[in-house]
């Protein structure tokens, strides 16, 4: 996988480290269909599936519960319920929708049950970057000016590579909807740091 580095803010400090891949998306997704249609039964698809998504389900979930146990927890549970799927079609599915839609539900109900305890909203990690605490503190500071869905949806797009259109399928609401809060959310991200910097 290749890291490529995205910065909102147009300077020098980088909001966001993306790991894409290479032109096999499509590819990739019969793959992951497959894989979600057998980890029921086998435990090396379970494994799989865990290796490839387990960061961008940590990231949904850190995201929505901005607790770092609640959002291992939520890893877990994802990978828990996506064994006990009856009903997934590895022919028409979206895997990787499929596998966010199931964190993102599981972080909401988890925010919900330990809404009390949940406090400060401090990025530690998203995906395979490698931050350095001074970067999540600034992450940290500019995500705080977000509302709670327009922070999911950067989240959902920048982090774990979503479409606007598999976004629209997670969040459950239109696709214009999705689109018009993301370019809400990255100008309020590109006016909050230009006042930082």
């Amino acid at each position: 996988m290749d890291a490529v580095t995205k910065s909102i803010s147009g300077g020098d400090t980088a909001i966001f480290t993306v790991f894409s891949e290479n032109d096999k998306a499509s590819e990739t997704d019969n793959t992951v269909n497959e894989l979600i249609s057998d980890c029921a039964t086998s435990k090396e698809s379970l494994s799989k599936l865990y290796l490839m998504f387990k960061d961008s389900v940590f990231a949904v979930a850190f995201g929505i519960t901005s607790d770092y146990h609640l959002s291992q927890d939520c890893v877990t549970e994802t990978f828990v319920r996506l064994t006990q799927v009856k009903r997934f079609s590895a022919k028409k599915g979206d895997g990787k929708g499929f596998i966010l839609t199931i964190a993102r539900n599981v972080a909401l109900e988890l925010r919900r049950r330990y809404k009390k305890e949940i406090s400060n909203f401090i990025i530690q990690s998203y995906g395979e970057a490698e931050k350095t605490v001074e970067d999540s503190i600034y992450i940290n500071q500019l995500l705080k000016h977000l509302n709670d869905v327009q922070r999911q949806t950067v989240i959902l797009k920048c982090c774990a590579e979503l479409t606007f259109k598999q976004i629209a399928k997670v969040m459950r609401c239109p696709e214009t909807t999705v689109k018009s809060r993301y370019k809400k959310a990255i100008s309020i991200l590109q006016e909050k740091a230009g006042e930082d910097q």
